[in-house]
């Protein structure tokens, strides 16, 4: 992998992709055509969105989605995922996409929807008058391609983004475009490894957390949504593994002293046997957490330990994957663009075992936290649940510290079970439960239920912390305040059953600072 070329053309993939957005959108704004016309609900959407999130975040929205979705199709491009090449060439002496190839000769996938196939077929035949009929054939098919995968990758291909879609950048074939930019940046070799999204993400937001760093030398606090650039660092591999081997691989060492995964754990540390071990009796128990879990590299290699260890149990490798996935892997972030990546990473992981995982419709239990403000209104609900709903308005900003009380797991899966039996008719009624039902599953998830909490917390002083986060960390977490790094240690354990796991990294600072003489007599 080279490194310094992926930073490059990450860094300058962000540049180009905000700058022909932003071309993109003073057209729709400023002109009039049949295009637009068709096309004024997305129109309207997009200036919602200008007026509530200002055109700078719009801009790094949109730009983002498209760098995600179009690295994304490279990734499976050249791993032999796609039926056909969607991003690449079909061979290397061709420049042009095989979609499109596959387009010019009447040969049109099943994944294209009819209204897609008829729209590019009166573009290639001349019956919608344009000076780039390939062009704009290519456009329509990669966008119905990116519909049609909204199924199977979710949280990639999400089917809400019509207003993005309109923001597309016109041009996606001549030299100057940012496919064929992909095409010569990312290689085959390349990706050869998930791990390659990961660092493509740290290395595109590089830019911005330079500049998020920047406006702190100025005493601008970090807002929630500048919190990831801010915080967000991709982990190395040794890092990864030293702490997954040393929390998932110990717990099931003591469980199974003669396992041979042993052989395998590089950089396990061997230790005196432990007195009070947390006993499992079969691989599908066991549940590992990274609650800051980034583009997902704490969890693919925890996938990769976890498919040995059942390997070992007798498991078929088949139907290993879709147990990892359903039973033991568990990510969150308050970063939509990261989790995504998480959950990306995940299932292709799975699908170097089990090609068949796209349509057995497992999902990653991978989320991004949202704000969501709950109306109790006429449940019975205890005042532990009511308590942690009032955080939830602020999840972006608090994240995975929101706290939960492991009392209130059970009244939580209980009203979950309870919507799902009796969904709502009535439109109010279902966008209420709609509501409920994320505010629970987001709870669920932060509930103290976990085997090994493993994660590279964000470090953040108190001085850089917005006044909600820096109030609520004074209030929750008094003996650890100094910077979220050390409230992450208490939270991990938090999260933690008794006598789990905890693998995190973190500053040394905490062992011999005196603002931190309670947190060490916690521990």
């Amino acid at each position: 992998m080279n490194h310094p070329a992926l930073k490059k053309f990450a860094q300058s993939a962000r540049t180009k992709l905000r700058t022909q957005i932003a071309s993109r959108l003073d057209y729709i704004l400023h002109n009039d055509d049949p295009y637009l016309r068709s096309r004024q609900k997305e129109k309207t959407i997009i200036l919602q969105l200008l007026e509530t999130r200002g055109e700078d975040q719009l801009l790094e929205e949109t730009a983002y989605i498209w760098f995600n979705r179009l690295t994304a199709l490279r990734f499976m491009d050249n791993q032999g995922i796609n039926p056909l090449r969607i991003v690449s060439p079909a061979t290397e002496e061709e420049s042009q996409p095989q979609l499109l190839s596959e387009l010019q000769q009447g040969r049109i996938p099943p994944q294209i929807s009819s209204a897609a196939a008829e729209e590019i077929q009166n573009h290639l035949q001349g019956r919608i008058a344009t000076p780039h009929p390939d062009r704009e054939a290519y456009k329509t098919a990669l966008l119905s391609w990116c519909n049609a995968m909204a199924a199977p990758m979710p949280f990639l291909f999400e089917k809400i983004d019509d207003w993005a879609a309109l923001l597309l950048p016109q041009d996606l074939l001549s030299e100057e475009s940012i496919i064929t930019d992909i095409q010569k940046a990312i290689l085959p070799e390349d990706t050869h490894d998930v791990e390659i999204i990961g660092w493509l993400y740290q290395y595109y937001i590089s830019e911005k957390k330079d500049e998020v760093f920047a406006a702190l030398k100025k005493n601008k606090k970090i807002t929630p949504e500048n919190i990831p650039a801010a915080t967000q660092l991709f982990t190395p591999e040794w890092i990864v593994r030293y702490m997954v081997e040393n929390s998932l691989g110990r717990l099931w060492l003591n469980n199974n002293p003669a396992s041979h995964l042993r052989s395998q754990m590089r950089y396990f540390v061997e230790t005196d046997p432990e007195q009070d071990i947390l006993k499992v009796s079969s691989p599908e128990e066991i549940k590992l957490i990274d609650p800051c879990c980034g583009s997902g590299h704490i969890l693919v290699y925890a996938f990769d330990l976890l498919f040995s260890i059942y390997e070992e149990e007798g498991f078929s490798p088949r139907e290993i994957p879709r147990l990892i996935l359903k039973n033991n892997l568990y990510g969150i972030d308050i970063d939509n663009r990261a989790a995504s990546l998480a959950a990306f990473a995940l299932t292709m992981k799975a699908l170097e075992k089990d090609r068949g995982i796209l349509e057995a419709g497992i999902l990653p239990n991978v989320i991004s936290l949202q704000n969501v403000e709950v109306d109790s209104t006429g449940l019975k609900v205890s005042a532990e649940l009511s308590a942690s709903f009032a955080y939830l308005k602020d999840a972006k900003n608090l994240g995975s510290l929101i706290p939960v009380s492991q009392n209130i797991l059970p009244e939580i899966q209980a009203l979950k079970e309870e919507f799902r039996a009796a969904p709502s008719s009535d439109l109010n009624t279902q966008e209420k439960q709609d509501t409920l039902s994320l505010a629970l599953t987001q709870l669920e998830y932060l509930s103290p239920r976990y085997h090994c909490v493993v994660t590279n917390p964000p470090y953040m002083g108190g001085k850089g912390m917005n006044p909600s986060l820096g109030s609520f960390v004074k209030k929750q977490y008094p003996d650890s305040k100094s910077d979220l790094f050390a409230v992450f240690m208490e939270k991990g354990l938090e999260l933690s059953v008794r006598t789990g796991y905890l693998g995190m990294i973190n500053q040394q600072s905490w062992m011999f600072l005196s603002s931190y003489e309670k947190l060490r007599n916690k521990i």
